[in-house]
């Protein structure tokens, strides 16, 4: 029995250890490196040094990363909260569908998911076009008719690109949601519709507990993946060439270290963004997840 469980472990440790390894050297190392070049004045390569906390005071006193900073958040709060309740009611509606139906809506949805983002800059920048894009009309009935360059304009813009987010990601998360829903046993709908329960009683009293932990995984990807936009944030401010206004923590980090050439800064505001992603996520997490269990 002895050999046995040792056979056991070192089969155990075979299967683990590429992961381990691929793990360590492409995440561990580097997240390593990076807290140590926080702490110095090096440039993106080469050495530099040991300067403690004066990164991070510079980045507390930094106007402009406490415009990227805010900004970061802003976008968050557009993007995740709504990307997430949009997802559940694309994917109830979805899911009373049937056959070849469903297949062809859930497909539609999913499309933009698969797209990279240039080609969703370029669609997007075409329907907001001032001259001649398509939801100029849209913006004409609200606007006397008048058209608006709507990535030039600052109150716009993270709105703007916010709504494309969403409109790129609901793929993903209404995927997560139909696979949520169909765990849940028929059964339990025909016997709620015995019982004389509606539709809302229904969502209320069944639907909604069932798919709450898909609620909480999906909020906490689209939570970690909104804190590390950076593509359609620089793309679309690229219209306008108004970077500064427009900074996401992401474009702050890449400013520093590609543009400036102060990996030090540069690596102290990733610092800075990785704690804040990993508090919040974890946070958040556990208290959705605290919700869901009473």
């Amino acid at each position: 029995m002895l050999h046995s469980r040792r056979t056991d472990y070192w089969t155990a440790a075979a299967l683990m250890a590429p992961f381990v390894i691929i793990y360590g050297v492409l995440f561990v190392y580097p997240t390593i490196k990076m807290v140590e070049l926080a702490f110095t004045n090096a440039p993106l390569i080469g050495p530099g040094k040991w300067v403690g906390f004066d990164n991070f005071v510079r980045l507390w006193n930094d106007r402009l990363f406490s415009v990227a900073f805010w900004n970061t958040l802003y976008f968050v709060l557009l993007s995740v909260v709504p990307g997430t309740l949009l997802a559940l009611l694309v994917a109830l509606a979805v899911n009373r569908l049937k056959g070849w139906l469903q297949s062809l809506v859930l497909a539609a949805f999913f499309l933009p998911y698969i797209l990279p983002v240039s080609v969703v800059f370029r669609i997007w920048s075409w329907m907001f076009d001032k001259d001649f894009g398509v939801a100029q009309y849209a913006i004409a009935a609200f606007n006397d008719g008048q058209h608006v360059s709507v990535f030039r304009t600052i109150p716009l813009f993270m709105p703007a690109v916010a709504l494309v987010t969403v409109w790129w990601c609901l793929g993903f998360s209404v995927l997560l949601y139909i696979a949520g829903l169909r765990n849940i046993s028929v059964e339990i709908y025909e016997a709620a519709n015995l019982d004389g329960a509606g539709r809302w009683a229904q969502f209320r009293r069944i639907t909604w507990p069932l798919i709450w932990p898909v609620t909480v995984l999906v909020f906490t990807i689209q939570l970690i993946l909104q804190f590390k936009i950076f593509d359609q944030v620089y793309l679309f401010a690229g219209l306008g060439a108004r970077y500064d206004p427009t900074m996401v923590m992401v474009q702050y980090v890449y400013k520093q270290a590609f543009q400036m050439n102060k990996g030090g800064l540069a690596a102290a505001a990733a610092c800075v963004l990785f704690l804040l992603i990993v508090v919040l996520s974890v946070l958040q997490y556990q208290l959705l997840r605290a919700r869901g269990q009473r």
